[in-house]
């Protein structure tokens, strides 16, 4: 059996109806009609991994979870696309990298056990945090974005990293942040490079032993899911409790004091924080709290959310950039003016939307959850 047979076997794929069901909800099915998750799948079936590693398409697949959740047959098609892809990678297939491959250079140097960084420049004498302590904010890879994307899109990625200890310092908690802290690897580990995510894992884990670290708080739910699903799943359970931002806020409400914040907003549901997470109500119920907002919810939320079009920084092309316009005209239609985001990476692929001669024309704005309720904070 060739191990391309094998993650079949194992995701459940020798279990598919044929019923088209993934490929009518797949994102970039409905903008590129050469890419369907039932084809790929029969493709590995029949042929093996010689041409299945070699299909450019295998790149395009968002992981995004909405296939699998139509499945009736409970195809894990996310987790084959990254088994294949491991595949694929090994025998020296790989995607299109964006942004000049600089964010998968990045990730590359975090599994080097000799990195020595100076990410923490953006910590201000306002913000209250310690090197030591149960409570860790994992930062992820703001200070890296905030290097990248600042300038090109006027837009400061390390502010979700502020306002996020100004969130927590308000409800009283003063969380470590680590000097030498790496990317999560979440990226890595759905590209298919498992070893190297192994690696980053296993550094952080360090890292946090060293300092007493026993819960985890991210603003970034790729980072969530890495560290509370995929650490566990690859290197063995740690016992780290992990929460994402908008959950610990939800869990100290009754000391949060909220003033006003005016806007009309539609909520991104980022893929990682709803369907890998199922985190739907949390971030909505805090926004129920700020005087002077408005929900108004696009047609597809929630469960059935539409991702933001472009993951693992790999293969952005002009289906992402639809599939995004199409998010944005969505959110516009629904009556917002604002679109929230509870992802950074989200909020990033949005404005790269919104640049360009073929950009997005419909002057939507774009924001974080925790930017907003860093705003509407009282002190």
């Amino acid at each position: 059996m060739d191990t391309a047979t094998e993650q079949l076997k194992k995701n459940r794929a020798f279990l598919c109806l044929e019923c088209g069901k993934c490929t009518a909800v797949c994102p970039i099915s409905k903008v590129n009609n050469a890419y369907s998750p039932r084809r790929l799948l029969a493709e590995g079936l029949f042929y093996g991994a010689g041409d299945l590693a070699s299909d450019r398409l295998l790149w395009s697949c968002l992981t995004c979870l909405l296939c699998s959740q139509r499945c009736p047959v409970d195809v894990k098609y996310s987790e084959y696309m990254r088994d294949v892809r491991a595949v694929a990678y090994s025998q020296g297939y790989f995607g299109n990298p964006s942004h000049g491959g600089a964010l998968h250079h990045i990730m590359e140097m975090a599994a080097s056990p000799k990195l020595r960084q100076n990410r923490t420049d953006w910590i201000t004498k306002d913000l209250k945090v310690k090197q030591k302590g149960e409570v860790l904010y994992f930062v992820g890879c703001l200070p890296y974005y905030e290097e990248l994307f600042s300038k090109d899109f006027e837009y400061s990625p390390i502010s979700i990293a502020v306002d996020t200890v100004k969130i927590l310092n308000h409800l009283g908690i003063e969380p470590v942040v680590l000097d030498n802290e790496r990317c999560c690897g979440h990226d890595l580990y759905w590209l298919g490079q498992l070893d190297r995510f192994d690696q980053i894992a296993k550094l952080n884990l360090g890292e946090m032993e060293q300092a007493g670290v026993k819960q985890v708080i991210t603003s970034c739910p790729e980072c969530a899911v890495a560290l509370r699903r995929l650490y566990p799943e690859r290197v063995g359970e740690n016992g780290l409790d992990v929460r994402h931002i908008s959950q610990v806020i939800s869990e100290n409400k009754s000391r949060l004091r909220l003033g006003r914040w005016d806007g009309e907003v539609s909520f991104q549901d980022p893929c990682r924080l709803g369907r890998f997470m199922q985190v739907y109500d949390e971030p909505r119920e805090i926004m129920s709290l700020i005087e002077g907002l408005q929900l108004h919810e696009m047609a597809h939320n929630r469960r059935g959310a539409i991702c933001c079009g472009t993951t693992n920084w790999i293969n952005c092309d002009a289906t992402c950039k639809q599939i995004q316009k199409g998010r944005l005209d969505e959110a516009r239609a629904a009556g917002a003016e604002t679109l929230v985001t509870a992802c950074p990476k989200c909020q990033i692929h949005f404005r790269c939307a919104q640049c360009g001669e073929e950009s997005d024309k419909n002057g939507m704005k774009i924001t974080d959850f925790v930017n907003i309720v860093a705003s509407a904070l009282k002190s």
